[in-house]
C-alpha cells in the first residue's frame, strides 16, 4: 500500500485578515472555506492537484510570535514546480508582488526559491533537476 499524498497543510497565523490578504494575492484565488471551526477560525485555499492550504487563527496565539524553523515541528512548506522555467516565473511573480525571497538556489536534487509569509512561515517553490 502506497503512503497517501498530502491533502492539506494548515498554518497558524497571528493576524488572519492580514495573512488572508497576503495569501490571496500570492495564490490568486479566493478561499473555498472561511469559517469558525469551533475554537479557532480557518480560511482554506485550493491548490493545484487538489491539495488545500489552510490558515488557522487561534484565540490564544500570541500576536507577536513568529515562525522559527529551528524549533521542533514544521521546517517549511514546499510547492512543486514542473521545471526551472516555472520556478523562474514564480521568482518574477514574487518580485512583482514585492515579496522578498532568497533567489533560486540550485542543488543536485533540484532548485528551490525560498520566501516567508507575514508570520515568517517558511515557504519554498521547488523544481526537480533538469
Amino acid at each position: 500500500m502506497a503512503f497517501p499524498s498530502i491533502a492539506h497543510v494548515a498554518l497558524t497565523v497571528s493576524d488572519l485578515a492580514s495573512s488572508a490578504a497576503w495569501y490571496e494575492l500570492l495564490l490568486g484565488v479566493s478561499p473555498v472555506l472561511d469559517e469558525d471551526a469551533g475554537g479557532f477560525w480557518h480560511t482554506v485555499y485550493p491548490l493545484a492537484g487538489g491539495a488545500l492550504l489552510g490558515l488557522h487563527a487561534h484565540p490564544e496565539t500570541d500576536s507577536d510570535d513568529r515562525f522559527d524553523a529551528t524549533r521542533v515541528g514544521l521546517d517549511h512548506v514546499g510547492f512543486g514546480c514542473a521545471n526551472r522555467e516555472e520556478l523562474q516565473a514564480w521568482q518574477s511573480r514574487l518580485d512583482e508582488l514585492g515579496i522578498a525571497h532568497g533567489g533560486i538556489v540550485d542543488a543536485g536534487y533540484g532548485s528551490g526559491l525560498s520566501f516567508k509569509d507575514p508570520d515568517g512561515n517558511a515557504l519554498e517553490f521547488f523544481a526537480p533537476p533538469s
